[in-house]
């Protein structure tokens, strides 16, 4: 299952993504979203993890204080 995580501290990398999840779960792969011209990032990404593994990162991480941020973690929908 894909996860959207967002309002992310704009300091979080992939790395730090993966570790947040990896408590919860085998982590498939991490990535926070960045902006093409500066490489910054936009403050959201996403998790890949096996459907019960993502459900109870759900359960724990959403609205979860990240460096006094609430992340927002849900099912990733498809682009329209």
């Amino acid at each position: 299952m894909k996860l959207y995580v967002g309002n992310l501290p704009y300091r979080v990398r992939d790395e730090d993504l993966r570790k947040t999840f990896a408590p919860y779960g085998e982590v498939i792969d991490a990535v926070v979203i960045m902006e093409r011209d500066s490489g910054r990032s936009k403050g959201f990404g996403f998790v890949e993890m096996n459907d019960s593994d993502a459900k109870a990162a759900i359960e724990a991480l959403n609205d979860k204080d990240m460096d006094g941020r609430p992340l927002r973690v849900n099912e990733a929908r498809p682009r329209r």
